[in-house]
């Protein structure tokens, strides 16, 4: 499979994914409703749940809007610009906030999985930064570059 298709599929992918969540973030109220039918714990913190996760969608969805930001420069061929930079350094704040707020719903009622996504939003927080930064490097030095030439 050639490189560009798998850059337009995953492109794709983040444009279904952002507008699906766009559907189940602006349905909360009435799917953790229905779900509070079969899971007790749910329904008995039903305004707790469909805030939490609210904001969880937000800022899933923010994320998103990022990476199809980044895969605008990619389909473009520029990817080492500086919106670059400054998207992966706000979804690695978008990470972190969803590590918080979920640590927060732990409160509430923990899971092991609650954990271990946690600890990924933690860990995707840091790629981004550190990402960020190496973008920002490559920036220079192209800027150096063009400069030069």
């Amino acid at each position: 499979m050639k490189k560009e298709n798998i850059i337009r599929i995953t492109k794709y992918l983040l444009d279904f994914m952002f507008f699906a969540g766009i559907g189940v973030t602006a349905t909360l109220p009435f799917s953790v409703k229905w779900l509070g039918q079969y899971l007790p714990n749910v329904s008995e913190h039903y305004t707790e749940v469909v805030i939490i996760y609210f904001v969880l969608g937000l800022l899933a969805l923010a994320i998103l809007g990022e990476l199809r930001k980044i895969f605008r420069t990619v389909l473009a061929d520029n990817c080492f610009v500086t919106e670059n930079v400054v998207s992966l350094q706000r979804m690695g704040t978008y990470s972190f906030m969803i590590a918080l707020v979920s640590l927060v719903r732990s409160i509430l009622y923990l899971t092991i999985a609650m954990g271990v996504v946690i600890l990924v939003f933690v860990i995707a927080g840091l790629f981004s930064k550190v990402l960020a930064f190496v973008f920002e490097r490559a920036i220079n030095y192209k800027e150096e570059n063009d400069l030069t030439i």
